[in-house]
């Protein structure tokens, strides 16, 4: 029992940083790698690879959470998390955030020379993508540009140059249009409070229905430029039943999304990530 309040303090650090939000990028790093090496990463790059992503991920949720702390204390649906109910003081959330920034940069710096001096551009983009609600409509296009260097640096790990790292775009631009996407329906539930504080969401400005038109078409763009990436680079049968499960997958989130905005948001887009791991996994 003398380790129980160590053990609700490691709960209290897991869920500040919000692990389960790892079945959105995990799945894009790998297949960027796959893409630059038509096979699994080896054993040591792979470990590298998750502690970077790991780290990387840390970073961008806690950057997140310490920005917005005064929002989330004044909406009803965050209040309860751990910086506003101060269940965590923010010396903490910074120490996190150090630390899980020096072992991401410490593994990005194991993996290749190439991955540590690009290693700060994810950094920025996690800081300033906060800010963005504050001034534009397009934060949510924010989010989709900083995790898309997901599976770019997926790529670059693999290939460890920038030659060639075209070959990732269609999977880079399947993830800015995707994550764009899913954030306007996470943000549906937010839409009276975002009104009400003058945050510039898609939701708060145009409207529920309107915004979560947009994502559909964001999703069908998406779904797009997947179906481009099977057609110039995964040219198999098996993958295109992947790429149809993932059809399917989109269109039942937004059958679902104005009714049950978290499911979809959650658990069919990291279901999704999944399935695009293994469409390329089959391609390959």
């Amino acid at each position: 029992m003398e380790y129980a309040p160590d053990l609700r303090r490691l709960y209290v650090y897991a869920s500040f940083v919000k692990l389960e939000h790892a079945v959105f990028s995990l799945p894009a790093i790998f297949a960027g790698a796959l893409l630059g090496m038509r096979e699994w990463p080896p054993l040591r790059l792979t470990l590298l690879m998750l502690t970077a992503a790991a780290g990387a991920r840390t970073v961008a949720m806690g950057l997140n959470r310490l920005v917005d702390v005064a929002i989330d204390a004044r909406n009803p649906r965050t209040r309860n998390r751990e910086l506003p109910r101060a269940a965590m003081q923010p010396r903490e959330a910074w120490w996190i955030v150090v630390i899980a920034c020096g072992g991401y940069v410490a593994a990005a710096a194991a993996i290749a020379p190439i991955c540590l001096r690009l290693s700060a551009i994810p950094v920025v983009l996690f800081f300033v993508y906060p800010y963005l609600k504050r001034v534009t409509a397009f934060a949510h296009l924010g989010l989709g540009v900083a995790w898309s260097m997901g599976p770019v640096a997926g790529w670059i790990a693999a290939a460890q140059s920038l030659s060639g790292v075209t070959e990732v775009a269609w999977l880079w631009l399947f993830s800015v249009l995707w994550v764009t996407g899913f954030d306007i329906i996470y943000a549906t539930m937010d839409e009276a409070f975002d009104r009400e504080a003058g945050l510039h969401s898609l939701p708060a400005r145009l409207g529920k229905q309107p915004a979560l038109r947009m994502a559909a078409l964001l999703h069908a763009a998406a779904f797009g430029a997947l179906c481009l990436l099977w057609y110039k680079q995964l040219y198999t049968d098996i993958s295109l039943v992947w790429l149809a499960a993932i059809g399917a997958l989109f269109l039942w989130q937004h059958l679902v999304a104005a009714r049950r905005p978290e499911f979809a948001f959650f658990k069919l887009n990291g279901a999704i990530g999944f399935l695009v791991l293994g469409f390329i996994a089959m391609g390959v």
